[in-house]
Parts: structure tokens; sequence; C-alpha cells
């Protein structure tokens, strides 16, 4: 139940934003998620002391679809935030984006603060791999004493091949600008773009941490970061963070489920954020690569700790498994699905439903057992010198060498085992299957093989490690519900198993009728016929695009080819006019194209999906949205493979199940570009006749704003 001091505080402070904020209008959605969010944050169930944690059934969870315009994160950080301190919680706020983050700690929480007088503090949440780790660093650059960086002679074993002139350059940089304080040690701090394979030999990494034993423990980037954490109200966080959490067992990096409020904004990504976190999936030169090199670094624990008898125990696993992985090797060059084509494409061996082919069971079998067999045994070294470390204080510095050095092995051999512990693994039952994959690929004369497995749903990871756990949680989103209903969401989260959870679609505070009009011309080429399809759009854009109206135009397209193919098409009157995403950043792109408009010129921008969701371009800056073609996404991943096929076979049609639902949802975040607010006006076009002729044209259609029709 909501407390009395509860709604005094949230009326309180949402009266002092209106009375502190000039020309600002009370919204009944707006309003209507406050209460929400209040209300089911209110029925969380607590642990009594000495009793089991309470069977939760969804009671404090809801899914609020929040359309533009009705200002949702004032909304959930608002009533979140007092809901938090009145229960003695912890507020985490989840997006998928990074642009998003940024808005809420830089913009909407400061905003949040100062207008409503609601004393929240917050911070923001990163994961380890984007702080520097100061000892790696130094290690590297041979400098303990963090001042003179003049000698460089590296420890070999960090690289996998020799370092490049720029790279020592580059690191040197770093630990000049970090001693000097230029440099706070988070990676998207630097002025420069860092290359992804330097990063990772610096980067703060569990597996090489020191953690409390780290002489540079006072400065480490990612612990100062950390500590802060632990003294704030609302901790913004991301959901692939999250997922990292949960699938740490929760608690590790974000605050506990237990004593946390969650608010999941841009809802409708984690699913498949969920999906990427559960899978794994490793390489099998750079494997043999770490198990050839292992013995190195056995050898010289073995000789600090004085244990040999392990030593020879994990490199024993390694030489086992190193033998499995070369008669892979060996059986994949035979495979004729992973043999060179010439797609353009990697090929690629998905293994049907899951299931282990024949005559590969003993090997997958023999495999994992070996994977497994090293990872018990690398852990073991590593108790080995922690131990060590506590009893050998005059070898404390080599020690540590080792550990950070040592840490890089028992990533990859985790990594490694947790594929083969999935490839293993066989459904029970009514269970989804396992995708399971091996790709190939060819670098220079360089023959590479990659091993993948991933669930094909995330539901009952979710349900189990957080929605069953957590305090509370709100999802929320402009766009959640697909053709009219919350289920195929609740299903890809597992949210349908807690029937006790609230779902609420919020009205949008724009007048569609008035603001918009919806026009389908009458395109007689099906997408299906491709290059037909094509050529009738570039006859068609030059008839609904004026290049002497200062307004802009966002054609939507589901396919590159087609994209740069009408661009070729384009009359002389339209090519001045045309940006074309990937032919510059997509920040000077928009720049460029509000720059057009602001001094009286047309603009088309052409984009693909990520284009469709998240762009704001309020008034002139978007008035006509065309869509090329409906988004349907093809199921060519072999996760979506094998989802389908799994489908079929319990008598389902995953193209209504799964392809439908989910273009329901592109399009509405298509269509949701147009009107950014209330005095927007536009139209939409949609240039594929599918939505008229096929059987479920009506339900997309019945997905959009009511927009006036025209035509």
């Amino acid at each position: 139940m909501l407390t009395d001091l509860e709604k005094d505080a949230i009326r309180r402070h949402y009266q002092a934003i209106s009375e502190n904020l000039p020309h600002f209008r009370p919204r009944k959605a707006q309003r209507e998620m406050l209460a929400a969010v209040a209300n089911t944050l209110s029925r969380t169930l607590e642990k009594a002391d000495g009793e089991e944690p309470p069977k939760r059934e969804g009671e404090s969870i809801a899914v609020i679809e929040g359309p533009t315009g009705v200002g949702k994160s004032l909304a959930y950080l608002l009533a979140g935030g007092i809901m938090a301190q009145t229960r003695g919680k912890r507020l985490v706020v989840s997006s998928a984006t990074v642009a998003l983050q940024e808005q809420l700690v830089g913009r909407d929480l400061p905003f949040l603060v100062e207008k409503s007088g609601l004393e929240l503090t917050f911070a923001l949440a990163k994961g380890r791999g984007r702080y520097l780790c100061p000892y790696k660093l130094y290690q590297l650059t041979q400098s303990q004493a963090q001042q003179s960086l003049a000698g460089f002679d590296t420890p070999q074993i960090l690289w996998d091949s020799k370092p490049k002139p720029e790279e020592i350059q580059t690191l040197r940089e770093l630990a000049d600008a970090f001693a000097e304080r230029r440099f706070n040690g988070d990676r998207d701090t630097w002025p420069e773009k860092i290359d992804d394979t330097l990063w990772l030999k610096v980067n703060n990494d569990n597996y090489g941490c020191l953690k409390a034993a780290c002489p540079n423990r006072p400065e480490c980037p990612f612990y100062l970061a950390r500590d802060t954490l632990e003294t704030v109200d609302v901790v913004v966080s991301n959901h692939d963070l999250l997922m990292v959490d949960i699938g740490m067992g929760g608690g590790v990096i974000l605050p506990a489920p237990e004593h946390s409020f969650y608010c999941i904004d841009e809802a409708h990504h984690l699913p498949k954020k969920a999906l990427n976190q559960f899978a794994a999936e490793h390489s099998l030169n750079q494997a043999v690569w770490a198990l050839e090199k292992l013995p190195q670094i056995t050898d010289k624990i073995a000789a600090v700790a004085d244990k040999a008898e392990l030593a020879n125990l994990a490199d024993e696993a390694a030489a086992a498994l190193l033998d499995s992985l070369y008669e892979w090797q060996f059986h994949l060059g035979d495979t004729p699905e992973l043999a060179y084509n010439d797609s353009g494409r990697d090929p690629q061996w998905l293994w049907q439903d899951g299931q282990i082919p024949e005559g590969l069971a003993l090997l997958v079998s023999n495999t994992a057992a070996a994977a497994q067999n090293l990872y018990k045994h690398a852990n073991g070294l590593n108790d080995v010198l922690a131990a060590a470390r506590r009893e050998k204080d005059s070898d404390s510095a080599q020690i540590d060498r080792l550990s950070s050095e040592f840490g890089i092995f028992r990533a990859r051999i985790e990594q490694i085992s947790a594929v083969w512990d999935l490839l293993a693994t066989e459904p029970v039952g009514d269970a989804p299957p396992l995708a399971k994959w091996i790709e190939c690929s060819h670098n220079s004369d360089k023959t590479d093989y990659s091993f993948h497995a991933s669930p094909v749903s995330a539901a009952a990871m979710l349900a189990a490690g957080l929605w069953r756990r957590a305090a509370g949680a709100i999802l929320t989103s402009a766009t959640l519900q697909s053709l009219g209903s919350f289920d195929h969401l609740l299903k890809q989260t597992g949210l349908q198993w807690l029937p006790e959870t609230t779902t609420l679609a919020l009205e949008s505070p724009f007048n569609f009728p008035s603001q918009g009009e919806l026009y389908i011309p009458p395109v007689a080429a099906s997408p299906k016929q491709a290059d037909a399809h094509t050529a009738e759009i570039a006859e068609w854009l030059p008839k609904l695009i004026s290049p002497e109206e200062a307004v802009g135009t966002l054609v939507l397209f589901s396919s590159r080819k087609q994209m740069q193919d009408v661009a070729l098409r384009l009359p002389e009157s339209h090519l001045p006019l045309l940006l074309i995403q990937g032919d510059l950043p997509k920040a000077i792109l928009l720049e460029r194209h509000r720059q057009a408009i602001a001094e009286g010129r047309a603009s088309i921008l052409f984009g693909l999906d990520s284009f469709a969701e998240g762009l704001d371009l309020p008034g002139s800056d978007c008035a006509h949205v065309i869509i090329a073609k409906l988004p349907f996404t093809m199921p060519d991943h072999p996760i979506e493979k094998t989802r389908s096929r799994w489908i079929e076979q319990r008598g389902g049609n995953p193209f209504m199940e799964i392809t439908v639902p989910e273009a329901g949802i592109k399009l509405t975040q298509a269509v949701g570009r147009l009107i950014r607010t209330e005095h927007d006006y536009g139209r939409v076009t949609i240039l594929d006749n599918r939505i008229l002729t096929a059987r479920y044209g009506k339900q997309l259609l019945a997905c959009l704003p009511p927009f006036k029709r025209i035509g």
C-alpha cells in the first residue's frame, strides 16, 4: 500500500516542478504514470527475519508503454526515487543506449533535483572494461614509479604479436595523462579512439584484477567509480551491465536485486541484450594460442608457490584440450558447410535443433570435459597465488605480476569452458533448444573457426534471475505493445509466468488526426520483386519530395543495397539534397541536415533501422517520413533459425508469432519519428503494398497512430 507520506511527497515535489518551471503543463498521462510507478513499487514484498524470501508473482512489476511526449523519465525518476528512499531501496535505472544514459545523468536527474527540491544523489555505472587498469598500464610501460616511461621492455606474455610503434606511443600517452591526472581512466573520456585490441591489454577485468592487494588500488578508476555507486540513491546503468550483473548472480557490480527498484527504459531491447549476455563463443586460434602459452605461466606459478603438482595437472588438462581442438581443426577442414564460398559471407555450420551432429558426440564430450577440468585447475592455481601473496611478502611484486598475467588466461579458459558446457548440453523435455553453430573466417592466408552456443530465449533466465528476486521493477518505452497487445514482450521477458504483473498503455498527448497524415500510394510492385520495387520507389520519391520546400524528409530502408540503388536513380534535382547513412558519422549527418533546414533548404535523409528509433527531429526537421518497405527481419541468424524450427515443431507459425509482432514494433517506432512535439505536423508514406494486400496488413495498420488517411 502507498502511504500518505509517500503520496504527499510525490504530490509536493511534482507541484514544485510546476512552480519552478515556466510554461510547465501537467500532463494527464504523466500523472497517471507517476501513480502507476508509485503504486506498483509500494506492493513490494519484504523478507521477514529468519524466513524464506517471499515468492514473487509480479505484484511489484509494471510494464508501461508511454508514447513520445508523456515525460516518462520524469515520472519514473520522481516516483521511483521517492519510493526507493522511503522503502530503503536503491533505484537502478537501465537504458539500452549510451545517449539515454548521458541524458539521464547529464540532464534529467539534475533537472529533477533542481526543480523538484528532491534530495537525490546519482551516479553512472559502467562495466569494468570501460576503465583503465593502472597496474596493467604501468606493467606494460615498465613504470612502476608511474613517472619515467622511457623504457619499454614489455612482458611478452601480454602480446600475441609484436607491439606496433603506434601502440607503444598510445600506451605512453595514456600513462602520462593518467599519472598527471589529465585522464581519469574512463575510456569514454579519452579524446581519441583507442583500438579495441590495445584497450583490452590495459582495461580493468575481473580476472586480471588484484583487488585489495593491488598497489594501485587507491587510484583505480573502476574502484573509485564503484565506491561512488555505494553511496548514491540512483544508479544509472545499461542493459548490458545489468545482464552481466544478473549473470554473475546479482549484486556483484550493481546493488542486489532484493534491495533494488529497477526502472528499465527502452525495455523492448532487453530480451536481445539478455540473450547476448547468456550466449558464449570462442575462437579456435585464440584458444590454441592461450593453451600453448599457458605452461610459461604455470611454471612460474609452480616456482613461486611450490605447487609443481598442481601446475602439472593444469598443463595436462591444457594438453588434452589442445588435442581436442586440433582434432576439431582437422575435422572442420573437411566439413562441406564450412567450405569457402564466394557469397561474401563467412561459411556457417548450424547444428539443427541444437542436436550434436552424428559421430561428434564423443569429441564434444571430451572437449567439454577437458575444458571443465582445465577451468578447475586454473582456479586452483589462482587460489595458490592468493595464498602465496599472503605468505611471502618479499615476492609480492612478482606474484602480483603473475596474477595479472594469469588473469588473461583464466578469462580465456572460462570463456572456452562456457562454450563447451553449452555445446555439450542437450535439451530436456519441452525446454527450448540451444542454438549451436560454427563459423569459418579467412583472414589473409589464415583460417580460423569460432564456436558459438546460445539459448534461443532469455525468458527463463530473466524470470529466475531478475523478476522473482527484484524488490520491484518498471519496464517502459514508447513502444512495448505489438499488434495491440503486450503478449509478445511478456513472453520474451518471462513476465508471462508472473501473473500479477501490471500492464498499462498510456495515451499520447498528441492529436494525431489533426497533426499527421498517412498516405499509401498505389505501388504495383511487391517488395518480393526486389528490382521492380526499387525502380518504383525511385519513381515515387521525386513525386513525394519537393526540392523547393524547406523541410526535412526521412526515408527509411530495410536494405542497404536498396537504399544505395535508389540513391543512384534519383534525378539531378534531388541529389544535392541527399544525405545517406554511412557516408558520414551520424552526428555530422544530422548536423548538416538541421543546418540545411535552418538555412531554408530542403534536406533528405536516407537511413536504415538505426534511424527508425531514437532519432529526434522535431518540427520542420522531419515533416515527412517515407517507409520504403515494411520492416520484416528475415530469420537468417542461427538463433532465429533454431527458434523458428522449434516453434514449427510445436505446431506454431514463427512468421505470425515472431516476425509480424516484431515488424509491428519496428513500424511503430519508424512512424514515431514524425510527431515529436504537440506543434509538429507532417505525413507518413508507406511504399509497401503488402500493408493493404496481405492478411497481416490490417494488424500492422492498427498499430499506427490514428493519422488522417489521404489519397
